[in-house]
């Protein structure tokens, strides 16, 4: 999904609230048409775009513990 400057920037980014201050932090904006994913450090960085019913699974994957030997 390509998205331009003036996309990204209209967006609302937000911090997960469970992040702290040890800079490894990722920031989500939405809205109907994606997720987009970006690093806190890197703010100019890459931003990584999911359709929004891609990013529910991976949250409910994250959530029902499914992902923890992925570590």
């Amino acid at each position: 999904m390509p998205l331009t400057d003036a996309v990204e920037l209209a967006c609302r980014w937000r911090k997960a609230s469970y992040s702290v201050n040890n800079g490894q932090c990722v920031e989500v904006a939405s809205d109907r048409a994606a997720v987009l994913v970006r690093d806190t450090v890197d703010r100019s960085g890459a931003v990584i775009a999911y359709a929004p019913a891609a990013w529910r699974a991976f949250i409910g994957s994250a959530k029902a513990g499914s992902l923890d030997s992925c570590r």
